[in-house]
């Protein structure tokens, strides 16, 4: 991509806006509402805008609204292009960056001062929430395209854009719509509610319910549910604002967030609905006017980018701007990264937990999401070993990742493949691998006899917070180093931080001890495996947590997994 083009994209489309035939820009309060009606002139004749307008430019439609001075960034900026593409740019997956450590502007302490400011206002009456945000800064060089490419990867959000001039790079992952305008029909997707993803998925579907039946999220969403409602209801026609979905709990890569759509039909122009709407009320607080205040207060230094809104506009009414939460600045000359993190403020809110959901939204910043492939390795001798197994794991994966399952498709292709094993009275080893997109491929080798296994420790522990270790996935990086540091040696057996024995680099483990065989917990961070899960459903293993030093005096070791099945160990 060039300077001045801007790409937006969603796990559904692309848009490229390439090539501006202007550039309309400003840095003055006074001159903002101008330039948004000399683009919708230009829009009107055909043209597509596409650009941003920071938080700071909100006293522009309403001096009652106050922020700090924008300082060098532009308070609008917008690009003027003759066509919109759908079409994804090529970005090397070879390009390189370094990002250095985050650091944030503001200390433990700090904050919990701010809280318990914002405690005291909210008791005086004078706000029911606040949006209290702070930055955190960082050292980038290398290719910012390619660091988008990797974000929106990790995020998997629906409003994403990337923009780049001559003396600035814009990377918003944004989760959150401020509205989309189609013809006369406007919606809003204000977003409040956060809690971290859990590991596997009987705790991340625990967290998904916890925030559905949170009160105080649900009160703090339905808050700034009812301001939208009010900013809308000031250009919508009457009778015509409505809560399409109220408390929708959304699972992204790295957070479950919770979201509310407002709709309503509107006749006026985009110039006139970011006269009503902006900023956005989930970026405030409420009421708007005299929460902007106490941020202006609170917070020492502008928002920029961050809480206004990137987004297009075309002919015939049409466009979408998010929220530009979850965004990165990046200045060109001197390389300094910015990136904000926040959250509503209510009397329920609590310092330690809404630091805590700060360093939740920021996780994305330092979390890669490699490319990869759901797993299912299956023993056929006549039939497939204990094959429900196997894809309830895979559909609970998929699900957990957001991939396409096709139940039927995969019951078809197992029995082609069935078919031709029956034909050969082998034991095989089944691959089946399942792309996002909902593609699949197996493959099929001999089985051999099983043997006793030589292993030994690995020489580092793993880290039981990777979510990879919990699903059965192409992305082996753990497993690979582990093996890749001890040739020689049939598997590697693993351990964490805590001391725990987790599994090895294919199978769960077991020993007998004292006459029981013991396996470890996934709690203590690995696959739960179908033999495994068979086994403990019968009755004949038992969850126990197991240290390095508990096996020097047992009976036995075994590897265990659904294609080998049982398998002695040296150790």
């Amino acid at each position: 991509m060039a300077n001045n083009d801007i790409l937006f994209c969603s796990e559904a489309q692309t848009l490229v806006f390439r090539n501006p035939v202007e550039i309309i820009f400003t840095k003055r309060v006074e001159e903002v509402r101008e330039s948004l009606h000399h683009i919708e002139d230009r829009v009107a004749a055909g043209l597509h805008a596409a650009g941003f307008i920071t938080y700071e430019a909100a006293p522009a439609f309403d001096n009652a609204l106050v922020t700090h001075e924008t300082g060098t960034l532009p308070l609008l900026w917008f690009g003027l292009y003759k066509n919109a593409e759908m079409d994804r740019p090529e970005i090397s997956e070879e390009s390189l960056y370094t990002i250095g450590n985050w650091e944030s502007s503001i200390r433990q302490g700090e904050y919990d001062k701010a809280i318990r400011r914002i405690h005291e206002w909210i008791a005086a009456g004078d706000t029911y929430q606040v949006n209290y945000t702070f930055p955190m800064h960082s050292r980038f060089q290398g290719d910012a395209a390619a660091w988008f490419r990797q974000l929106c990867r990790a995020q998997r959000a629906n409003y994403c854009a990337f923009l780049e001039t001559d003396e600035f790079q814009i990377l918003s992952i944004s989760p959150e719509l401020f509205f989309r305008l189609e013809g006369e029909h406007i919606e809003m997707k204000p977003m409040k509610g956060t809690r971290p993803r859990g590991l596997y998925p009987e705790t991340d579907e625990r967290a998904a319910r916890e925030l559905a039946d949170s009160e105080k999220d649900r009160a703090e969403n339905l808050m700034i549910v009812d301001l939208i409602r009010n900013d809308l209801g000031r250009i919508s026609e009457i009778g015509s604002v409505h809560v399409k979905n109220l408390f929708h709990v959304e699972r992204y890569e790295t957070v479950w967030q919770m979201t509310s759509t407002v709709a309503a039909q509107t006749s006026v122009s985009v110039p006139e609905i970011f006269s009503a709407l902006f900023p956005s009320g989930s970026v405030t607080g409420a009421p708007k006017v005299r929460t902007m205040q106490i941020i202006r207060e609170l917070e020492p230094s502008p928002r920029g980018v961050y809480c206004g809104g990137i987004g297009w506009w075309s002919p015939n009414r049409q466009a979408e701007f998010n929220v530009a939460i979850r965004t990165v600045m990046i200045h060109r000359r001197t390389g300094l990264a910015s990136y904000h993190v926040g959250g509503g403020i209510t009397w329920d809110s609590t310092a330690e937990g809404e630091f805590e959901e700060c360093k939740t939204k920021a996780a994305i910043l330092a979390f890669p999401r490699p490319e990869f492939e759901l797993l299912e390795s299956i023993r056929w001798d006549g039939n497939y070993f204990l094959l429900e197994k196997h894809l309830q794991r895979l559909q609970a994966s998929a699900r957990y990742f957001g991939f396409t399952y096709d139940r039927d498709a995969i019951d078809k292709n197992l029995a082609e493949h069935a078919r031709e094993m029956n034909l050969t009275h082998e034991t095989y080893k089944v691959r089946l691998l399942l792309a996002r997109n909902g593609a699949l491929h197996l493959t099929r080798e001999r089985l051999p006899e099983t043997k006793t296994f030589r292993v030994t420790w690995a020489e580092e522990p793993i880290r039981d917070v990777d979510v990879f270790l919990y699903h059965k996935t192409t992305h082996r990086e753990v497993y690979n180093r582990a093996r890749a540091s001890l040739p020689g040696y049939d598997d590697v057996l693993l351990w964490n931080t805590r001391g725990e024995i987790t599994e090895s680099t294919i199978a769960n483990v077991v020993v007998e001890k004292n006459g029981c065989l013991l396996t470890p917990p996934v709690s203590c961070g690995l696959l739960a495996g179908t033999f495994r899960g068979h086994l403990l459903a019968t009755g004949k293993i038992t969850e126990h947590v197991l240290y390095k030093d508990d096996l020097v005096d047992v009976q036995a070791v075994y590897l265990i997994n659904s294609v080998r099945r049982w398998i002695p160990v040296q150790l």
